[in-house]
């Protein structure tokens, strides 16, 4: 290593197409400074392997080990969807459906991977309770982890199972971020999402929408009769995905755009009229 260990690893890392490579290097410097003191080590020596990783196309978060969603920190690693900016819309649109603080709410996520929306939620609604399906024992072990982190643990159940074989009717709020992604395009996303995260998370077979034509039948029996659904989308989804809703006799209350004015999120109701 140089005298500048930082400088080098900027060059290194925007020579190896990595976008944010100052930022990068500052994280893995911060990250090595915190290893090396638990772990007694040299810090340039851990940042050098640090680096390397992120090189290989390793996700940041996973090399640090946590992601910030709606400012709360959330540990993630192999196994599980690292959090997105453009899922906290799920959480917006929660607060304006139900701007009662107070709410006695019962919240399911399905498909909780890190748990990111169950905490997320249960954090702004401090009399609510959650559920949180998973199927994978690798992202729930994670869910675990956040949950208790976060000091939830008794407003809060995690379930091990297929997202859409375990649950209750009778929720207030149901949070889902499916898979969206149509299997010929994965091969097509940036290396630290098609190498490292995990293929059933992203997922959503030819033309991504197996999960909404598997979930949608089962949303308005899984809802209060007050209830609201909030279902994220990938781009360029609005219209096929509005379809299979209404098919399914939900009544779409609004269609959120996140950040760059994409349409993101659907916030559904039962359709009591076609019951």
């Amino acid at each position: 290593m140089t005298d500048d260990p930082r400088g080098e690893a900027v060059k290194r890392l925007s020579a190896g197409g990595i976008e944010n490579a100052r930022l990068d290097a500052r994280l893995l410097w911060e990250h090595a400074e915190k290893t090396s003191l638990a772990e007694r080590g040299n810090a340039a020596d851990v940042f050098d392997r640090l680096v390397d990783r992120r090189l290989a196309r390793e996700p940041l978060a996973y090399i640090v080990g946590h992601k910030e969603f709606w400012s709360l920190e959330f540990a993630v690693g192999p196994g599980v969807l690292v959090p997105r900016p453009e899922t906290e819309i799920l959480i917006e649109e929660l607060c304006k459906s139900f701007p009662d603080r107070g709410a006695r709410l019962s919240i399911l996520d399905l498909g909780t991977g890190s748990g990111c929306l169950l905490v997320a939620a249960l954090r702004e609604y401090a009399n609510a309770h959650g559920v949180g399906v998973e199927a994978s024992s690798e992202a729930l072990g994670w869910a675990k982890r956040n949950i208790a982190a976060h000091r939830l643990e008794d407003r809060a159940n995690l379930i091990e199972s297929g997202w859409l074989d375990e649950a209750s009717p009778g929720f207030d709020v149901l949070l889902c971020n499916p898979p969206y992604v149509a299997s010929g395009d994965i091969a097509a996303l940036e290396p630290e999402v098609r190498l490292f995260e995990p293929r059933s998370a992203l997922d959503g077979g030819v033309d991504g929408l197996d999960a909404y034509r598997l979930l949608a039948p089962r949303i308005g029996r899984l809802l209060s009769s007050g209830g609201r659904a909030y279902l994220e989308i990938g781009a360029g989804q609005s219209e096929p995905v509005g379809q299979i809703l209404r098919t399914n006799h939900l009544r779409i209350v609004s269609l959120a755009v996140d950040l760059a004015g994409i349409p993101r999120c659907f916030v559904l109701k039962r359709d009591v009229e076609a019951e």
